[in-house]
């Protein structure tokens, strides 16, 4: 097996918001409002939801950050290229939708097709303020 680097860096987009910023109260509606967007996009399909938090506290040595409450991973697919088989590697796409005690904490690591920065980007922002 080799080791290939096909991007540079791996850049992760944070958005952070204090929970009196937004309307929604949970990941849960979080995660409803993100699926909805994906839902509405012909070219985004939704793949599955993770409880990361559920999952690593399950585990004898799982460990979480002090003051999460809960986190979990919205997983879908911006899909109108494969460019190579070395790409796969950085399909598909995630979010990960965060709550501490007093915030949400949005995040996803930058995507080779800028189109799906922005569409994630201009999602993650979206959330403050409705």
């Amino acid at each position: 097996m080799k080791e290939m680097i096909i991007q540079q860096s791996c850049p992760v987009f944070v958005e952070e918001l204090a929970k009196s910023e937004t309307t929604l109260t949970s990941v849960d509606e979080i995660i409803g409002y993100l699926k909805e967007k994906i839902d509405s996009d012909p070219h985004i399909v939704y793949i599955a939801e993770f409880d990361h938090f559920s999952y690593t506290d399950s585990l004898p040595h799982g460990k979480i950050a002090q003051g999460m409450i809960a986190a979990k991973n919205l997983l879908f697919c911006f899909g109108p290229m494969i460019p190579s088989p070395y790409m796969m590697a950085l399909k598909p796409r995630s979010m990960g939708i965060a709550e501490t005690t007093d915030s949400f904490v949005i995040t996803f690591a930058e995507a080779p097709l800028p189109i799906a920065n922005q569409t994630m980007r201009v999602w993650a922002e979206s959330i403050k303020n409705i």
